[in-house]
């Protein structure tokens, strides 16, 4: 949505002979924001200084009950948002207003934020059995609230709209004065006019003091006038988990925007273990039906804490039984966090899929927790991301390349007002075997500004020698400078298939070069980790014409196209070969180079980087959890083909007197490959 700029205002009244009386500050920006119901698809769209914006973002439920956040923990939590390319945060009616850093940072990281009363359908006549429908108890006491609460966020560029109550309209009379106090000025209303036709305006409906706010729309419920069915039914959601490709499914959801829609939410074992007591730490029974779907039973603790199981039986096989039965917690979590990778990613990316032509905006319910809960999160309480989050960060790139996976044709999505020209898309498949059987790339691409472009189908499940798990690697990059601009990486199987074999694809040594380039002031620790595959791949004879490969029959073949990447500077000399997994390079400046050793040719699947403190994780019989805690990453859950490499920036703070180690895994690197800083 383009840059954030913000101004800072300052007023002060002083009193002759007294000095100052009083004074005042605040944080202001400059933008217009207009919402209408699209007429085509009958969902609500948002318009930022006349561009229409596709909205994807999430439920903020709540922060803390006892409002105990401070703004440093503010700012993470927006920052995560703003980290996974959401561009609208809903503070939910079941919760409250938010205090200023809230909105403040909001502001600041580009965020526009629906902002609901405190009316929710489950306490306020609806639900079972069914509530007072003339709740809140005192209606004048409601309404002074909300006027002070409009007063106190009006003047964030980040508001864009008043909301009555979730899934529930406010009283009649409540409805009636929040519509009456929160009716635009007319410089906001579009008039429909014959060009021999004029308005004229008293200037009392013209004086801004007349208005409480008179620049937001108010729409009197969550599922009302343009979103979810647009009447109060009962139409958000669902709220479980989904087979990915359902996402894609013209059937899947009927309304142009859904309000809430969500699934699953297991974070890493070192939350679980960190959070609850060891009784707690037993994974879910995975129960065998009759008709093959598994029902799985979750521990009393996980019960209470909201568990979402990754299994619908009757509707849908268990994910994480895909990868064969987890064995302990470790396993189940990061099994977890392939199918929360994989869910999310194709949750928006089928959203996106259909960007004006059926959907204008989608918000997942929910995005993070204000206590240690497993429903629905992209981070958990102790704010350590899922891998959702990054499947999320992936599918709402503003410019992206992506996989129907109901068509299988590659799609293009461009999110932004500007035309692309010149682009290329490449498309490379990689067995377990480290071969690269398919491979094509489709050259002088345009892609026009805020549509979705089909490029070219994905056949290589419809070869007769394809395998039953494959990955997949999509490029989209500049013809003029061959520098990428969306990658996405896939892990797929033929239909009636599972992932199980990759159970035993953990068994690859892939060799990994792994370079730091650290950066310290104070606490404050800045690091860039360049991962790099140096496993053996085979080369497409580079005298071919690029644009037209196809090597859909080929095997053993890769791109010889070079990329752009992002390597920090230094001496060769400074660095220093580590065999061990566990070995630590110590030159005299801030550079770093570890080695994994391995023999395997292949993908290095399911690397994610992690901090710790340099104590050990169990202090008898006690966990010690060594983790440091918020961590940002540029990327995390990512996988490298032959040859790639990546560069992924990390910042964090350092607890006072600690030495952080980056800790580096994967799904065929159990090791702790760690450099210490």
């Amino acid at each position: 949505m383009g840059k954030q700029s913000l101004y800072n205002i300052e007023i002060s009244v002083d009193v002759k002979g007294f000095g100052e009386s009083d004074s005042w500050s605040h944080y202001f920006g400059f933008r217009k924001i207009e919402s209408t119901i699209d007429d085509s698809t009958g969902g609500r769209i948002f318009k930022v200084n006349g561009e229409p914006i596709f909205i994807r973002g999430g439920n903020w439920i709540l922060s803390d009950g006892l409002l105990r956040l401070t703004k440093k923990r503010y700012m993470t939590d927006i920052k995560f948002h703003a980290d996974m390319n959401f561009n609208m945060l809903r503070c939910w009616g079941g919760g409250l207003a938010e205090r200023p850093d809230f909105y403040h940072f909001c502001d600041v990281y580009g965020l526009m934020v629906w902002q609901e009363f405190w009316i929710t359908g489950d306490v306020d006549g609806r639900g079972i059995p069914v509530s007072n429908p003339n709740g809140p108890l005192d209606h004048d006491l409601f309404l002074l609230c909300a006027r002070d609460t409009v007063k106190l966020l009006r003047n964030h560029a980040s508001l864009a709209l008043w909301v009555g109550g979730n899934e529930q309209v406010p009283p009649v009379d409540i409805n009636k004065a929040l519509k009456n106090d929160l009716k635009l000025h007319p410089m906001f209303v579009s008039y429909q006019t014959s060009k021999s036709e004029v308005i004229y305006l008293s200037e009392e409906s013209t004086d801004p003091s007349k208005y409480l706010d008179g620049t937001r729309v108010y729409v009197q419920g969550s599922m009302w006038d343009g979103f979810a069915n647009g009447k109060g039914d009962f139409t958000d959601g669902p709220y479980e988990i989904q087979y990915p490709e359902s996402f894609f499914k013209d059937s899947f959801y009927k309304y142009g925007f859904n309000p809430e829609v969500g699934s699953v939410g297991v974070p890493v074992a070192a939350t679980i273990r960190a959070t609850m007591p060891p009784v707690g730490w037993s994974i879910p029974i995975l129960k065998k039906r009759i008709d093959g779907y598994i029902e799985e039973v979750p521990n009393p603790i996980w019960d209470y804490h909201k568990y979402i199981p990754y299994s619908k039986p009757g509707k849908v096989h268990d994910q994480i039984e895909l990868y064969g039965a987890p064995k302990d917690l470790d396993d189940f979590c990061e099994k977890a966090q392939l199918v929360n990778y994989v869910q999310y990613r194709a949750l928006l990316e089928g959203w996106t899929s259909f960007m004006w032509t059926k959907f204008t905006g989608v918000l997942i319910w929910k995005t993070q927790n204000p206590w240690t809960g497993l429903r629905g999160q992209f981070y958990d309480h102790l704010q350590d991301q899922t891998a959702g989050f990054y499947g999320c960060r992936c599918a709402a790139q503003p410019i992206h390349v992506q996989l129907n996976l109901v068509t299988y044709f590659v799609e293009v999505v461009n999110t932004t007002a500007d035309e692309l020209k010149d682009m290329a898309v490449e498309i490379s498949v990689w067995d377990l075997d480290g071969a690269c059987p398919y491979y094509k790339v489709t050259e002088k691409i345009v892609i026009p500004p805020k549509k979705v472009k089909q490029i070219i189908e994905m056949k290589y499940p419809k070869m007769k020698d394809a395998k039953p798990v494959y990955f997949l690697l999509l490029k989209l990059f500049r013809l003029s400078d061959n520098g990428t601009i969306s990658r996405n990486f896939y892990w797929l199987h033929l239909p009636g298939q599972d992932y199980k074999s990759l159970e035993q694809y953990q068994q690859k040594k892939i060799p990994l070069k792994i370079d730091s380039d650290v950066s310290v002031s104070g606490t404050r620790h800045k690091v860039r980790m360049t991962v790099e595959n140096i496993s053996k791949k085979s080369v497409v004879d580079s005298t071919r014409s690029v644009s037209a490969m196809d090597l859909g029959d080929a095997s053993g073949s890769h791109s010889t196209r070079k990329e752009t990447t992002r390597k920090g500077n230094g001496s060769d000399g400074l660095w220093r070969k580590i065999r061990s997994g566990l070995g630590v390079a110590r030159p005299s400046d801030n550079r770093r180079t570890l080695e994994v050793s391995g023999t395997d040719s292949g993908v290095a699947f399911f690397l994610h980087f992690s901090v710790h403190t340099s104590e050990s994780s169990t202090d008898g019989e006690e966990y010690n959890d060594t983790r440091i805690l918020p961590v940002h990453y540029s990327d995390n859950y990512f996988s490298l083909t032959p040859g790639e490499n990546m560069a992924v920036d990390i910042s964090f703070e350092a607890p006072q007197g600690s030495s952080p180690r980056v800790v580096l895994r994967g799904w065929n690197h159990h090791l702790d490959h760690a450099v210490m800083i």
